[in-house]
């Protein structure tokens, strides 16, 4: 089965087609399951929520060693 993948990859960098390439990048994409539209908006939400909370995090965590050397350092 190796060979057979071997041959079909050295036939392919031999020959390249661009609309073979097309074509496969077409087929490739009907067969990706893409999400509903509630489910897309809910996941959005979601990443822009543990963005906000990652960010705000990051903020006190920088004000905080901010104040911290500003009481040491003076």
């Amino acid at each position: 089965m190796a060979k057979k993948e071997d041959t079909r990859l050295q036939e392919n960098k031999e020959s390249f087609s661009p609309v073979t390439f097309f074509q496969e990048t077409k087929e490739e994409l009907d067969k990706v399951v893409w999400p509903s539209r509630e489910q897309l908006i809910s996941e959005s939400v979601a990443v822009l929520l543990m963005v906000i909370l990652s960010a705000t995090i990051i903020y006190l965590v920088d004000e905080f060693f901010s104040w911290a050397a500003g009481v040491v350092f003076g």
